[in-house]
């Protein structure tokens, strides 16, 4: 009789033992599948916020006139996009870590903390010359992203 009762407390442990490592194994493949999701999560972010603000440029520049409807000039923390709109003008700049907005009156002395924060950035840089707008846009954790801009046709070249 003992041997039996000894017999069915070795089944119970083994069932509980592998339970137990069933249990491990699922909780392992659990939180491998939460980390590569979050990773991947955060890489979209980045992509997602980089090249949302790439393409808010660009169309901002798309939607001028014409060439003579852009501009740069200093302002901000480095230069800015400048469309002239009659007695207004649109400036798009980079101030205090984020990419901002100003609509104003062309004799208006506003400042860059004026302006609308479109989105965080890490910096802006912006040429002119010949025709060609060069455009470098920086996230905030660095990466640059640069966009040459055709302001007599309809090329976008990004490298």
């Amino acid at each position: 009789m003992k041997k039996r009762t000894m017999e069915y407390h070795l089944d119970g442990l083994i069932a509980l033992l592998l339970f137990g490592v069933f249990a491990a194994c699922l909780m392992a493949v659990l939180f491998t599948g939460a980390n590569a999701y979050r990773r991947l999560t955060v890489r979209n972010n980045a992509f997602y916020e980089n090249r949302t603000c790439a393409q808010y440029v660009t169309v901002k520049v798309r939607q001028a006139d014409g060439p003579t409807a852009v501009d740069v000039e200093a302002f901000g923390e480095g230069d800015a996009l400048v469309f002239p709109d009659g007695d207004y003008m649109t400036r798009v700049y980079y101030y205090d870590g984020y990419l901002m907005e100003l609509y104003s009156e062309k004799d208006a002395a506003l400042g860059p903390e004026a302006g609308e924060k479109v989105m965080e950035a890490g910096g802006l840089s912006i040429s002119l010359e010949d025709g060609m707008l060069s455009i470098i846009i920086t996230d905030k954790d660095g990466e640059a992203q640069k966009l040459m801009l055709s302001l007599y046709g309809e090329g976008e070249v990004n490298s």
